[in-house]
């Protein structure tokens, strides 16, 4: 599973740094731009409570298997139509919303794994371990490999997701040890007959919504992520107009957010262990208001990058303590559904932000989204200051059978 999340960390990561570039490259208009940004997101508002629920039903491993293929599949077409100078917005558009539908069933069937191949007492570790690789290999590495890239071959970035997908699909399908999607028991009388996916959706949204710490979280990162997705969809014409950065400039910059990920990855076991899990997210949230100002106000790229590095150590920090919250606290029957369901505010949050980045930007410029997200989550700190008091306790608690 490490090594599976390793190599398609490598290809995410190239691709991500490659993919603006590319639209830039075709159009300038920051509305097509974000509007990318908009296709990968939105299978999460379309079909990832529909994901949760299929995660349940299905085995887990073939399903990942199964749309890590096809996202290959995708990936080589684009590629070649890169290649060939054929590859239009619209093609983009639809290979990235393809995508983001496979990634609503392989990420919701995926969550489960952990908590399946870990002891208990590991998950912060194994997290630890997970978020690392992410950083180190996602961020740090393949960010500046994706611009470089992408200057010397268009289509070179994409190929290399492409085969990436491919080696993450036979090393997932390697993991002899998980085992099909745990059944929820039913009485006697229902026992040929399994409840709808309907049925089976409200369940895991009425856990969710009942469960004070983890609504507030999903809320919460619901508006963080709009804010921030406006904010960062046009990134890559910010670097490139307020502070002068070229590709290459552009994937170094990137790299900051590596450097404080990779950061965060080692220093989030000690912070877990000393202080208060409500201490670190009430943390993170003042974190996030102070990216969102600096950035609305530098036009100097050491100090944007500095707080990008501050930001980076700040999401492994929340990413470890909400995910070994969430795995103490799903009972496993319900795990997809319940990640679904959270995904689906979280991310689709994220991609309405990137819809209304690209609009905002196009009609205002790009400055004023990073004001908006600085108020916006002020406010959100107040709101949530109060609930996050309970994560500490919750931190700490056994996971569930």
């Amino acid at each position: 599973m490490w090594a599976a999340s390793a190599v398609g960390n490598l290809g995410d990561g190239v691709a991500m740094a490659a993919g603006p570039l590319l639209v830039a490259a075709i159009t300038p208009d920051p509305a097509a731009v974000a509007g990318a940004a908009f296709a990968q997101q939105a299978p999460w508002l379309l079909f990832a409570l529909i994901s949760g629920a299929w995660a349940d039903r299905l085995d887990r491993r073939l399903l990942v298997v199964t749309v890590d293929l096809i996202r290959a599949v995708a990936l080589a077409t684009l590629t070649v139509c890169v290649s060939t100078g054929t590859a239009t917005i619209s093609l983009i558009y639809a290979v990235l919303f393809v995508l983001g539908t496979c990634e609503t069933l392989a990420d919701t069937a995926a969550a489960a794994f952990v908590p399946a191949l870990v002891p208990p007492s590991r998950l912060p570790t194994a997290n630890s371990w997970l978020g690392g690789t992410f950083t180190v290999v996602g961020q740090f590495a393949a960010k500046p490999l994706g611009g470089w890239l992408f200057a010397i071959a268009a289509a070179a970035p994409f190929g290399l997701q492409a085969l990436a997908f491919a080696a993450a699909a036979v090393l997932v399908g390697g993991i002899k040890s998980l085992s099909s999607a745990p059944s929820e028991p039913v009485p006697p009388e229902r026992s040929t007959r399994r409840p709808s996916v309907v049925v089976e959706i409200r369940a895991g949204l009425r856990w969710l919504w009942g469960h004070r710490l983890l609504r507030t979280l999903a809320v919460t990162m619901a508006v963080a992520n709009l804010v921030y997705c406006a904010a960062f969809a046009t990134f890559v014409l910010y670097a490139r107009d307020r502070l002068g950065l070229g590709s290459t400039g552009y994937g170094v910059l990137l790299t900051a957010f590596a450097v404080g990920g990779l950061a965060g990855t080692l220093v989030a076991p000690r912070l877990l262990r000393t202080l208060p899990a409500a201490v670190l997210l009430r943390a993170g949230l003042l974190i996030e208001v102070a990216l969102h100002a600096t950035l609305a106000t530098t036009t100097a790229a050491p100090l944007a990058a500095a707080m990008i590095v501050v930001f980076g150590v700040h999401t492994m920090v929340w990413g470890n303590v909400v995910w070994t919250l969430r795995q103490r606290s799903v009972p496993p029957t319900l795990y997809g559904r319940v990640t679904s369901v959270y995904s689906f505010v979280d991310l689709g949050g994220a991609a309405l932000g990137s819809l209304l980045g690209g609009v905002v930007a196009d009609a205002y410029g790009i400055v004023p989204m990073f004001w908006t997200a600085a108020a916006a989550m002020t406010v959100i700190i107040v709101a949530a200051w109060r609930p996050l008091g309970a994560a500490t306790a919750l931190f700490r608690a056994p996971a569930p059978d």
